[in-house]
């Protein structure tokens, strides 16, 4: 029968109804990111689903790595060209960075394979000769690191596979897919927890007059799901929706995320270039990743031609101390080393390939650049197709407190 209960009855369901819209979105939001493994018995769980039987992933952590994916599936068709990219490197320049680096490591090398094969020649050879080949190393060094570095942007394509380093980042430490999110989109979840207050509140209202007319126990757990439902989904559509502005009058009516395409821009290009795009994730994943053998197949081919030239004036002398045979073990040796300890001092080289790359700023202004229909692209195909999971995650909640609410207040 309607209208049996106290007046406050009736008036507490708006208020309530705004505390569940605002409590299902902040949860919602909690179980969007939180947490960032599977937590709970993992007893039942389909592959790439956030839900086990008893447990829970966070939605984004669990599609680390398909979110990820498609975002740089849709940065290197919009965004970047890697081969355009590396072709900002200067060859000359950088070997002049590498400069002092490059001759510690060579003179090193020269001395220590020459004291291995030839101790004796090698320590009682004249300072003049030993000068000689100094000099030597020094001209051939910078024209050894100089067309090397022509040949490593030639073939960038051939020597980095920067999607499996991004990738392979991301499900690594699925923190960094959840930092990419948080902080692009920080203002629009801020307004997602706050929204749910007031939207509930309003479908509350509606909830009351409802409850006056038709009270029923079964209305307040549905009511309930219905706030959650329909707060979670009408915040998201605010966010991307509408696409494009529209004026009506002195109003103008754009999707939250959109409107913030400038400022959106400019935190993912410097999220991503700190967190994964960065000189030293690109190097390590040159001389480690499955492209490797690419890039010291490369390296040996410049290194012997390097020291076919560095030890041709030591060759007469080289020959009839050891051989010819020990003296073409020797060389291959000053070869091998220098491939195998150059990438050590590859980082005298990150500060000016982060200068020239200058991948931030390039990111930003293409970003910047985009149509709507092309920015929301970037970011929203990632996570579309969890938003009914989401939206549905409100809905339970929701119901769950007005269950809650129903064994308390009903009669």
């Amino acid at each position: 029968m309607s209208g049996d209960h106290p007046l406050w009855y009736y008036l507490i369901q708006p208020v309530i109804a705004g505390l569940i819209g605002y409590i299902t979105n902040v949860l919602a939001l909690e179980m969007t990111f939180k947490p960032i493994e599977y937590f709970g018995l993992n007893i039942f769980r389909i592959k790439d689903q956030p839900w086990g039987l008893f447990g829970w992933q966070g939605i984004i952590p669990t599609k680390a790595e398909k979110m990820a994916s498609v975002c740089f599936e849709l940065m290197t068709t919009k965004l970047l060209n890697i081969k355009e990219i590396f072709d900002r490197l200067e060859p000359e320049k950088f070997s002049e960075v590498m400069e002092d680096a490059l001759l510690l490591m060579l003179d090193s090398i020269v001395n220590d394979v020459a004291m291995k094969y030839m101790p004796g020649v090698w320590s009682n050879l004249p300072k003049e000769v030993k000068d000689e080949v100094i000099v030597i190393m020094d001209i051939e060094s910078d024209q050894f690191m100089a067309a090397f570095m022509e040949d490593v942007k030639a073939h960038i394509d051939d020597i980095l596979d920067i999607k499996k380093m991004t990738v392979d980042a991301c499900v690594r430490e699925k923190r960094l897919v959840n930092k990419i999110f948080q902080e692009c989109g920080g203002k629009e979840f801020k307004f997602i927890r706050e929204s749910g207050l007031y939207f509930g509140f309003l479908f509350g209202l509606i909830q009351m007059s409802i409850t006056f007319i038709y009270d029923e126990g079964w209305v307040l757990p549905v009511a309930g799901f219905l706030v959650g439902w329909a707060t979670n989904w009408l915040a998201l559509k605010v966010i991307f929706r509408p696409l494009n502005p529209h004026k009506f009058g002195c109003i103008t009516i754009h999707g939250l995320f959109l409107k913030r395409q400038m400022e959106v821009s400019e935190t993912f290009a410097r999220v991503n270039c700190v967190e994964i795009l960065h000189t030293k994730a690109i190097w390590e994943t040159i001389l480690t990743g499955p492209l490797s053998k690419n890039f010291f197949a490369m390296l040996r081919a410049h290194s012997i031609l390097f020291t076919e030239k560095l030890v041709g004036g030591m060759k007469p002398f080289a020959v009839s101390a050891m051989g010819s045979q020990k003296f073409s073990e020797m060389k291959e040796e000053i070869a091998k080393q220098i491939a195998d300890n150059l990438p050590s001092i590859m980082p005298h080289s990150y500060q000016y390939t982060t200068d020239a790359l200058d991948m931030e700023n390039t990111i930003r202004e293409k970003m910047q650049q985009l149509s709507y229909p092309e920015f929301e692209g970037v970011l929203h195909p990632a996570f579309e197709e969890d938003e009914m999971l989401l939206i549905f995650v409100g809905g339970v909640l929701g119901a769950m407190v007005g269950i809650f609410q129903y064994a308390v207040t009903f009669k």
